[in-house]
């Protein structure tokens, strides 16, 4: 049991239904079970009288289940897996309440972990764990059948995956009856992820259970989860579809799947990593129609991608697009290159890893392992007199100065480094190495961007801002006046969710020469920040403020993207 058996023994030892003598001597007879099981083996007490005196303490009401039709709504109410690991079963539901048949009242943590899990009240009853367990089997069917299920709610059709490139030990695989359900366990797991939009599978294994979980517009969501006992043979299968090593579980290892989804090419890049209770994967969907995003589908208004269309035309300079892990970057840096794929014009990109191949562009792996580093791959890109170079993230000094004097030499420099906003990429800069005369010299702007989640326009309807949100965002009267404020009541298109698809908010800070003379006299970001809002740059909080009053995004997400900008 969750809580101290001592502490439940004293508790029937108070209500008088056992002696402290009947306790010993089930505690002498008692081996590997519990003690209180070993008092219901012995007849000296029943389930019911331990659950009812349980009940009493804790002040609940008792249950039993064993007659007790549950409709399927209520059911509904709580997730198979959330039911499963928390070994509850609702009973009703009204108002937002529901009520909450478990077997031990002194788990304390239960109760808030469930009001947390559901989003809703929670109001417990006592009911037999025999009973409770039977009820999990009859309402949410046996854990063994969990793969067969989420198989059957996937139709044939929606699994109509190939794997390319697959090496000879997955053909194997492929042929041996037994791991059959594994593959198309596997194959369903990744269209249904494809199919709900996510951007990431995380499977990560636990002491009891195997969770997986999908990251669906930048949010993660747990779904049903497999059973233990299959946790080493769907890793394997997703390690050898990777081309990984199925023997290596103590080192990390990264690998690529290809696969085609119907009509569609997908491409899952795969990173596993040693934990405590077995290997943990991550697969990253590298959906190529995304590549495809012009940019107003990347978030801008028509101001903004006028600036940004006039900033990737110039010869030469830097480029830099800044944010956070997951803000889009590497999105809008791609976006920029289908935009300026020209014929007339010589791309070459440095990545660590290729995430996307794009035609008609020289795309280098950076391979630390052979020599191959970002700043090794330039020196030799620089050879091959490129008008455009594309590098992925700038990490160090070396990079860094490459990236510069390739700019002041005629070339085009696009790149992302990690920083909260525009201005602070100065800082960032200096610190690393960078002359501040150098900086002044070859930057040309900095662009700072979030993603905020997409309305549902299924389900747009009208909305009245909280005052708190009102007040957060600083909107006047005047503004709510003429402002189309909305949020998504939730519909079968977002799942219930109220979003669908997630855009950027942008801070455009233009070098200009007031900028360059500030960055020559190495003044502190917060300066850069003060005197690029006076000169009109408009912040990532303020650009957010202008899509929620177009009713693109709500004002809670604005706050939540923008936290540090208020």
């Amino acid at each position: 049991m969750a809580a101290s058996e001592e502490y439940i023994l004293q508790i029937l030892e108070d209500v008088g239904l056992v002696a402290r003598s009947q306790i010993e001597d089930a505690r002498a007879a008692a081996g590997d079970k519990s003690i209180v099981d070993a008092l219901i083996e012995k007849a000296v007490v029943t389930e019911m009288q331990v659950t009812k005196a349980l009940a009493a303490h804790a002040g609940m009401e008792t249950i039993s289940l064993k007659d007790y039709n549950i409709p399927q709504e209520v059911i509904d109410v709580v997730p198979r897996h959330i039911a499963q690991r928390f070994r509850v079963v609702p009973v009703f539901a009204h108002d937002g309440t529901v009520a909450i048949a478990l077997s031990d009242p002194t788990n304390l943590d239960l109760v808030d972990n469930l009001h947390y899990a559901l989003k809703c009240e929670i109001e417990p009853m006592v009911a037999p764990k025999n009973e409770i367990e039977e009820a999990l089997v009859r309402y949410y069917g046996k854990a063994e059948e969990t793969v067969d299920r989420m198989l059957n709610e996937i139709t044939e059709g929606d699994i109509d995956i190939t794997v390319k490139d697959q090496n000879a030990a997955n053909d194997q695989l492929d042929e041996a009856d037994d791991d059959a359900p594994i593959i198309r366990f596997v194959h369903a797991m990744i269209a249904n992820a494809h199919k709900l939009r996510a951007s990431d599978i995380h499977i990560e294994p636990f002491e009891t259970r195997l969770r997986v979980r999908f990251r669906i517009d930048g949010v993660m969501q747990e779904v049903d989860n497999p059973p233990k006992r299959l946790q080493s043979s769907i890793i394997s299968r997703i390690k050898i579809m990777s081309n990984m090593s199925i023997a290596e579980k103590r080192v990390p290892q990264d690998g690529r799947i290809q696969l085609h989804i119907g009509a569609k090419d997908i491409d899952l890049r795969v990173s596993t990593i040693p934990t405590s209770h077995g290997e943990s994967i991550v697969m990253r969907i590298l959906d190529k129609e995304g590549l495809k995003l012009g940019l107003a589908e990347l978030g801008f208004f028509s101001d903004d991608q006028a600036t940004f269309e006039r900033l990737i035309a110039l010869p030469d300079g830097i480029l830099l697009i800044t944010g956070p892990t997951g803000s889009g970057k590497t999105t809008t840096l791609y976006a920029c290159l289908n935009v300026i794929n020209k014929p007339d014009r010589k791309i070459i990109t440095v990545e660590d890893p290729v995430e996307y191949q794009l035609a008609g562009i020289n795309q280098v792996a950076v391979n630390e392992e052979i020599g191959m580093t970002f700043a090794a791959a330039l020196r030799a890109m620089l050879r091959q007199a490129p008008n455009i170079i594309m590098i992925g993230e700038i990490r160090d000094a070396e990079t860094a100065n490459i990236a510069v004097e390739s700019s002041l030499t005629g070339h085009f420099v696009f790149s992302t480094l990690h920083t909260n906003d525009a201005p602070s990429a100065v800082t960032r800069l200096m610190d690393i190495g960078v002359k501040p005369f150098l900086i002044a010299s070859a930057v040309r702007a900095i662009m700072a961007q979030r993603l905020v989640r997409r309305i549902c326009p299924k389900c747009k309807e009208p909305y009245t801002p909280l005052d708190s949100e009102i007040a957060s965002l600083g909107l006047t009267s005047e503004d709510l006046k003429t402002a189309t404020i909305c949020r998504g009541a939730g519909c079968n298109d977002c799942n219930k969710k109220g979003f669908r698809g997630r855009f950027g908010i942008f801070e455009i800070f233009l070098i200009d020469d007031v900028v360059r003379k500030l960055i020559n006299d190495k003044v502190p970001s917060s300066v850069l920040q003060q005197k690029a809002r006076e000169l009109g740059m408009r912040t990532l909080r303020q650009d957010g403020i202008r899509k929620v009053l177009a009713g693109l995004t709500t004002p809670q997400e604005v706050i939540t993207s923008t936290i540090g900008d208020a």
